[in-house]
């Protein structure tokens, strides 16, 4: 009798401790205007429906600190919001786990870029683009060549602190076709090439890092023209009311993805909310919040007409749109950062 007392009791033990741990999530993504949206169109949302807490946290998408953190044993993190190489270097480090749909629930063929990356679902279409402030700049620059024209538009340049997008771009403004951009950098005579534009406005380029640098750069006028993600300066015009336009010439469009790492210790928590974030109305309504453009194509539909101008996967704005080649960065980052910081170096 008292061993069935015990084995009573230890059955009761471990049921409240797997609801315990049931009740919370851990959740990792880029901070800033981002999260923002992601709280309003999931994270609220999925507390409401589920009754699960989100415990939010933000990193700047760096690999390290997700493989520190698998490494370590002691996984902290339910669900990483990741970039695109990110997922294929994690995916292929055996970091993060692959993918299974069906047990999602979801259907893989309705989710843009989901046969490139088996341990993400991609929830986001975001845009690195340029951007200037009307009120100092009336007629400012139309295309990504004009960014690079000092002459015809002088003044400093702010540029992010990374070779991605601004290798792209500096080709595309030397007369690389869209389309041939990734066959060009791939060549070590395009990789100098694209370093060579760069030199053309490199004593004019003040570098930024963090996502909410761009806006508060060319607030301050400290630049005349920035490279952002779009969502950023989105925030800025519709939230603060700064006079900034967006050149939609030539965006690069990339992914964001869930994605659970090895070890996660609430899995079946991270499962559901990942399926909850994936669906077409979740999506559309992150849309209400930030202009990046949703994965999942059921999504658009659903999304209010006032908001579709803003969105990277508006028609008009993907008239010249190129789209960031994860796998060749995946297969490329490491040396042609490496070449970056020695070039910045000089």
């Amino acid at each position: 009798m008292r061993k069935t007392y015990l084995a009573a009791a230890c059955f009761a033990g471990l049921f409240a401790a797997t609801t315990a741990q049931a009740a919370e999530i851990n959740i990792l993504s880029g901070g800033g205007a981002y999260q923002a949206s992601q709280k309003e169109a999931y994270f609220k949302p999925f507390e409401k429906e589920t009754g699960i807490k989100v415990i939010e946290d933000e990193y700047n998408f760096e690999l390290a600190k997700i493989k520190a953190e698998v490494d370590s044993g002691d996984v902290k993190s339910d669900v990483y919001d990741l970039d695109a190489p990110t997922v294929l270097q994690a995916c292929a480090e055996g970091i993060i786990q692959k993918i299974d749909y069906a047990k999602l629930g979801l259907d893989k063929s309705k989710f843009i870029g989901a046969d490139r990356f088996d341990c993400g679902v991609p929830t986001i279409l975001y845009a690195y683009v340029f951007a200037y402030d009307t009120s100092k700049m009336p007629q400012g620059p139309a295309t990504v060549a004009d960014v690079f024209d000092l002459a015809k538009f002088p003044g400093k340049r702010a540029l992010q602190k990374s070779p991605i997008a601004n290798l792209e771009w500096a080709l595309i403004a030397d007369g690389v076709a869209r389309q041939d951009v990734y066959k060009v950098l791939g060549t070590p005579e395009g990789v100098d090439r694209a370093f060579k534009k760069l030199d053309t406005i490199k004593s004019e380029v003040v570098w930024w890092e963090a996502g909410a640098q761009p806006p508060q750069l060319l607030a301050d006028g400290q630049v005349a023209i920035t490279s952002a993600w779009n969502g950023r300066i989105f925030n800025a015009i519709k939230t603060d009311n700064k006079p900034f336009k967006i050149i939609w010439d030539h965006q690069g469009l990339d992914w964001d993805i869930w994605a659970m790492p090895k070890g996660a210790k609430n899995q079946e928590a991270a499962e559901k909310f990942i399926a909850f974030a994936s669906s077409a109305e979740r999506q559309a309504d992150q849309t209400n919040y930030i202009s990046y453009g949703p994965a999942n194509m059921d999504a658009v539909a659903k999304i209010n007409p006032a908001v579709l101008p803003d969105l990277p996967t508006s028609p008009d704005n993907m008239a010249t749109s190129w789209e960031l080649d994860p796998t060749f960065w995946s297969d490329n980052g490491d040396e042609l950062r490496e070449r970056f910081s020695a070039w910045l170096a000089q």
